[in-house]
């Protein structure tokens, strides 16, 4: 019981049930649209429509993925989005990235929740899935492509297109880069981390909860002395 309490109070909670719910739902739609996709664009790939059943029904089913990744990211921008606006330390991690990728923690950083690296991800991702869902809504052809020119179209499936594989590359570095810092994946399954790897990989971050632990505790310890 003391180890479990020990263990309790050395974690972190990094990100709450609603936003990991919400993460494992865009990862489980965006694997169905990246793989159909990829089926029409690659034609070795074409066994990858079948995920979705039959290619018919992986055209049919393609868009409304596409759709749900698009509103579960909507949703992520919302909650995450005042973590991943620069910051004037971001310049640090900037000029200390080669020890970053050397897993050299031996400088301080000043990383807040999330660092530099993560933030430029984050506004690609962004950044790529709005291109995704312009242009998709333009070539739709069940809804919306009878109301654009044929010029337009050619465009919008070459805008698709590259923003489709510029998307599935930064999921892909994004995953790689999650089981290359031990303790990330497992933060996003249970939501907590512990101090130590909060310490670790964002520092500035586990410097600001600590000093809201600090003037948490504080402030409790004046009611208590009022009372």
């Amino acid at each position: 019981m003391g180890n479990h309490n020990t263990k309790k109070k050395n974690q972190i909670l990094r990100t709450k049930l609603p936003e990991r719910l919400c993460h494992w739902m865009i990862v489980f739609c965006f694997f169905l649209a990246a793989t159909s996709g990829l089926s029409w664009f690659f034609p070795t790939f074409s066994w990858l429509s079948s995920f979705l059943g039959t290619p018919q029904m992986a055209r049919v089913l393609h868009p409304f993925f596409g759709i749900i990744v698009f509103l579960g990211l909507c949703y992520m921008f919302v909650k995450f989005v005042h973590y991943n606006m620069p910051a004037e330390t971001d310049k640090i991690w900037f000029r200390n990235v080669k020890g970053v990728l050397l897993n050299d923690h031996s400088q301080p950083l000043k990383i807040g929740k999330y660092n530099a690296g993560q933030k430029v991800l984050f506004w690609l991702i962004m950044i790529s899935i709005s291109v995704l869902l312009i242009s998709g809504l333009i070539m739709w052809r069940a809804y919306f492509a009878q109301y654009f020119p044929i010029p337009v179209l050619r465009l919008a499936i070459l805008a698709h297109s590259i923003a489709g594989i510029g998307l599935i590359l930064l999921i892909l570095g994004h995953i790689y880069l999650a089981i290359w810092v031990r303790g990330s994946i497992t933060g996003m399954v249970t939501g907590y981390v512990s101090k130590a790897w909060a310490r670790q990989h964002h520092d500035r971050w586990a410097e600001e909860l600590d000093a809201k632990e600090s003037a948490e505790r504080a402030a409790l310890d004046r009611q208590g002395e009022k009372a």
